[in-house]
């Protein structure tokens, strides 16, 4: 048994690649690439280590080009995700007892794992499955999940050093505990950090987990599974059953065991997990955790004094970096007039250079949607746009699915604030912009707040600091990343810890030791040296 205090290792921000031509990364990802794309996986369910193949089969595909399958996945049904919930608590037996640094040890060692050997894996996986770009791939794939792990383990120890006063002749003590039970892990599309985040931080802290991934980034997920079982997680801490929300979500949802949800996904999804939650909460052994982000309707806002040149680049990328598919997204956009034209001119100017097309392509700065669903439903409001007369196209509005899913970057300007596109999250490569006369500032920040029904992120953009802390102020709580003359997205581990309000979620903060805590359970411990031994108190002795 150890007896000494240990010290997790300093945490780090994974350095990102560059990828620019010459640099060795370049080519050995290249080569990967091309040894994905031209092979076929099988992918099983893994629960309690075993894999599991159901026969419920469904295709891998490549969003960019149909004609390409990577292979193809096992769905979960009922009957599985009883089996993983049974194989999760019988792992919880050792698991939660094991000391608190060897579970930091494993997922230390998953971080090096992916900083290393496992690097040009998921990037490529992540490149091919969800069609990001080779930098937007390895943003997310490879340094924000090193940092959920490596900084997940430095909050978990200093969470641990809290500990209460002890006055004289008594020791108090806060036990850090994990939650009884199982955690269900729901993860999304548009991030495989994510993925990798929301079944591993309960995990840390001494939970197990049921982990079930979008389905249409069912072929990333597989190899992290994969690499945290090369890291040395025990079997049936965390369970992996892909599959359909109802078929995996209902049973997982319903058992009397669940002890709480980490997910990210959409608003509408998260409140119905919630709604069945509450529906339970009679049958369930505990009140469960429940940790969301969910949607986003994310903006910048410029005042009159805003850098021009820097406002363009921050729109672009805010809102077409991996299409648009961010939470974290620009969507809409407030500009005064009277920088209008001098925006405008230069904005299309560059929105025109834009690339698009695979992602094997370096020099394409966007590619495809994720699927035919995300499609069709993006290129509905963009059809919705082109028949309004409060509407116009001043770049975009273009799309084809011959190939693959492709859109343009589509920017819609709106005569009315309050339009279809301002108001509803679209989750693609569509940025609305309101031109506000500049003597209705205020009424504009107004408008900001009120008119969608999320808080995730938002931007602020100007050189006069009076108009920042007007600006910061009124809008204090409209996102939960607020970003002064800075895109919207791009939220750093240990630097901008993420999380939003009203309908974006929770607000509980991955990347800091605030969602660290929410998987913990503490138990209160005080020991009296010399317990006393009359009953009668002083107050009641005799004059």
């Amino acid at each position: 048994m150890s007896n000494a205090y240990f010290q997790v290792p300093p945490p780090y921000n994974e350095p990102v690649n560059s990828y620019a031509p010459g640099t060795a990364e370049r080519q050995t990802l290249k080569d990967k690439l091309k040894e994905l794309r031209t092979q076929q996986i099988e992918v099983p369910l893994i629960i309690g280590g075993k894999e599991v193949k159901t026969g419920r089969t469904a295709e891998l595909k490549v969003p960019h080009n149909h004609d390409i399958t990577l292979g193809v996945y096992h769905k979960a049904g009922k009957e599985e995700v009883e089996a993983a919930i049974e194989a999760a608590l019988e792992a919880r037996k050792t698991w939660a007892d094991m000391p608190w640094d060897q579970r930091a040890s494993i997922f230390l060692k998953a971080a090096d794992l992916l900083s290393g050997p496992w690097r040009n894996t998921l990037n490529a996986a992540t490149m091919l499955g969800q069609s990001k770009t080779c930098y937007q791939s390895e943003i997310d794939a490879v340094a924000e999940l090193c940092d959920f792990w490596r900084f997940n383990a430095h909050y978990m120890a200093q969470l641990m050093k809290e500990q209460p006063y002890s006055p004289k002749g008594m020791w108090n003590k806060l036990e850090y505990r994990p939650l009884e039970g199982f955690i269900f892990a729901v993860t999304p599309f548009n991030f495989t950090s994510i993925a990798g985040n929301l079944p591993t931080a309960p995990a840390l802290v001494g939970n197990v987990a049921l982990w079930k991934p979008a389905s249409s980034a069912v072929y990333s997920a597989y190899f992290l599974m994969k690499l945290l079982q090369e890291a040395g997680l025990p079997d049936g801490v965390v369970n992996f059953v892909p599959g359909s929300g109802g078929q995996v979500g209902t049973p997982a949802l319903m058992s009397p065991h669940l002890a709480g949800i980490h997910f990210t996904g959409s608003t509408a999804v998260f409140q119905n997990m919630w709604k069945t939650v509450g529906d339970n909460i009679h049958k369930s052994k505990y009140y469960p955790r429940i940790v969301g982000e969910t949607g986003g309707k994310d903006f910048i806002f410029a005042h009159n004094t805003a850098d021009v040149d820097a406002l363009v680049v921050a729109a672009i990328r805010g809102a077409f970096e991996y299409q648009g598919q961010k939470c974290s997204a620009a969507s809409r956009m407030y500009i005064p007039r009277s920088i209008w034209p001098e925006f405008k001119e230069k904005y299309t100017t560059e929105v025109a250079k834009i690339k698009m097309g695979d992602p094997e392509d370096f020099s394409n700065f966007m590619s495809a949607v994720i699927d035919r669903g995300a499609f069709e439903s993006i290129t509905s409001y963009i059809d919705y746009a082109a028949k309004s007369d409060e509407a116009e196209f001043i770049t975009g509005g273009k799309y084809d699915d011959s190939k693959g899913f492709f859109i343009e970057p589509t920017t819609i300007v709106t005569t009315n604030p309050k339009f279809k596109t301002m108001e509803e999250e679209i989750f693609g490569p569509v940025l609305t912009i309101y031109v506000y006369e500049d003597d209705k500032f205020d009424e504009t920040l107004e408008l900001c707040d009120t008119t969608s029904p999320y808080a995730l992120t938002g931007a602020i953009w100007a050189q006069d600091r009076q108009a920042l802390i007007k600006m910061a102020d009124r809008l204090r709580n409209a996102a939960g990343n607020f970003y002064i003359n800075d895109k919207p997205t791009a939220a750093v581990v240990n630097q901008q810890p993420f999380g939003g309000g009203r309908a974006s979620g929770t607000n509980d903060k991955a990347g800091s030791a605030m969602n660290i805590l929410r998987w913990m359970t503490v138990r209160t411990m005080k020991e009296t040296f010399v317990p006393p031994k009359d009953w009668r108190y002083p107050f009641m002795d005799a004059e």
